[in-house]
């Protein structure tokens, strides 16, 4: 299979795992508390790539730990806990809207940081996406007035970190492989994140309080297949392809996740598939390559 081939597949199926990971916060915040989602989410994952990956972390230097320092704190670490305390305040299917700007930050933080030229025309796309983001949250505010808002900062702190560590692996990390750098990130993000899952009381309640076990059973499939496995795929497809076309994931994981929320009884108005679509033409013209003459 040639690469071509490959980052297309990863793509679709990063994107349909991925959709699906709101509907699973949104289930296991029933019997868990946001912060230990968050932490619970970065431990189990955590103790599922250190089984797999923990040889492949032999040997890195001290240089390639610098960058996986960042990278697990700006994609591993943060991101979990600020996903889960978005969702106690808006829907799922709205949250993954506005995670679709991962691309137009991964553009503005390429530019501004790492160097990357773009056209005129990605610079129109960030503009249209931004103004897109804008438009959901002025419209979700005045339409859906019983969600705050004010939570989708969280969710653009999250994609401005994923932008940041798309654009570090790219740069700094393109020569280890996805598995070492995902089990670097993790292992850097674990020990923090057990400490805060031990300080909210976890271990002392989850035996005696059944709709916390029950949660639990959604947090392990969030922590194993839309975390762990998720992020080697992911970061494979960042070593095969632009960080741009990496980023480009979050394409399809809003019509997934609106599926499922419409599945659980969410609602969605007029308004805000408006703001979801401007995003996405958006990511389409900071996506789209010129034609050679």
């Amino acid at each position: 299979m040639n690469e071509a081939v490959r980052k297309w597949i990863y793509l679709i199926v990063l994107s349909l795992v991925w959709g699906s990971s709101f509907i699973l916060i949104k289930k296991a915040l029933i019997g868990l508390s946001a912060i230990q989602l968050g932490g619970l989410r970065i431990v189990l994952a955590s103790s599922f790539l250190f089984v797999f990956g923990y040889r492949s972390v032999w040997g890195l230097t001290l240089r390639d730990w610098k960058w996986i320092f960042f990278a697990g704190l700006l994609s591993s670490f943060f991101p979990p806990f600020l996903f889960a305390l978005a969702q106690t305040q808006l829907d799922s299917g709205v949250t993954s809207i506005f995670n679709s700007v991962v691309p137009l930050l991964t553009t503005i933080v390429g530019v501004v940081l790492f160097g990357v030229l773009v056209t005129k025309k990605q610079i129109l796309g960030v503009v249209i996406g931004l103004l897109g983001t804008l438009v959901l949250i002025v419209t979700g505010m005045e339409f859906s007035q019983d969600q705050n808002y004010w939570y989708s900062i969280y969710i653009i702190l999250s994609a401005l970190g994923y932008a940041l560590n798309i654009n570090i692996i790219k740069k700094h990390l393109a020569h280890l492989s996805p598995l070492a750098v995902t089990t670097g990130s993790f292992a850097v993000a674990f020990v923090p994140a057990l400490a805060i899952v031990h300080y909210t009381g976890f271990f002392g309640s989850i035996g005696s309080d059944g709709e916390m076990q029950r949660s639990m059973w959604f947090l392990l499939i969030l922590a194993v297949l839309g975390t762990a496995v998720a992020n080697i795929y992911f970061n494979k497809l960042i070593h095969l392809s632009s960080p741009v076309f990496a980023a480009s994931v979050t394409y399809v994981i809003p019509i997934v996740a609106v599926l499922w929320g419409v599945w659980d009884g969410e609602s969605i108005n007029v308004y805000q598939l408006m703001g979801g679509v401007v995003i996405l033409f958006g990511v389409y013209l900071v996506n789209r390559k010129k034609r050679p003459s």
